[in-house]
């Protein structure tokens, strides 16, 4: 019985590990090129999201969905809808919050550390953010997708993040899942479908 098993435990380890490869140079600058292409196009996004908050303690992740809007250069919004109504705007150097009605915000340019968040997240969102001198980063293929691993250099950002995980589509080298691990064992994993891209967004969206 016991023989049996450690061969079902090597099937499976082997076969999670077929499915992560590592990418060879000449497919990370192709990679990297098909995305920067298409971020370089992308001027206004929007992309239903539905976000899973992983905390070590808890048997079952907490599930949250909403709507993400995203336009040049840097303004962002998350809107949660179910199973509460918050919102997070990222306009003008400043983090709007709306939490049910009751609204704060807070100055980026008050902390590095949001400055860098800030920038981590649109980069992500936009798919731009292949900066080595912030990161060190890996690249992965993935059946029908490629997967970049990023490591913060900066150790003040690294309590707050211990990597970042983006998932690319590799027909249309977007920006398909955000997951955000920290320094616990706990992460956030964000799923973007029924994506938008390129429709006219007015600047009254992001109003707090």
């Amino acid at each position: 019985m016991k023989t049996k098993l450690s061969i079902l435990i090597l099937f499976i380890s082997v076969g999670l590990f077929a499915q992560e490869q590592k990418m060879t140079d000449a497919e990370i600058a192709s990679f990297k090129q098909d995305v920067n292409v298409v971020a370089k196009k992308i001027k206004t996004l929007s992309t239903d999201f539905v976000q899973y908050k992983h905390l070590d303690f808890l048997s079952k992740d907490i599930e949250t969905s909403g709507k993400m809007v995203f336009k040049e250069p840097a303004l962002l919004q998350w809107q949660y809808k179910k199973p509460y109504n918050y919102s997070i705007t990222f306009k003008n150097g400043k983090i709007l919050i709306n939490d049910e009605g009751k609204k704060s915000a807070v100055d980026i340019g008050n902390s590095k550390i949001f400055a860098r968040i800030n920038k981590l997240i649109v980069g992500s969102v936009s798919g731009n953010m292949f900066d080595d001198k912030e990161f060190t980063i890996s690249y992965f293929k993935l059946k029908g997708q490629n997967l970049a691993k990023f490591i913060p250099k900066d150790a003040t950002l690294k309590k707050y993040i211990k990597q970042i995980e983006l998932t690319f589509d590799k027909e249309e080298a977007t920006v398909v899942q955000v997951k955000l691990l920290e320094s616990s064992e706990d992460y956030t994993r964000i799923v973007l479908k029924n994506k938008v891209i390129n429709a006219k967004i007015d600047d009254s969206v992001f109003t707090n």
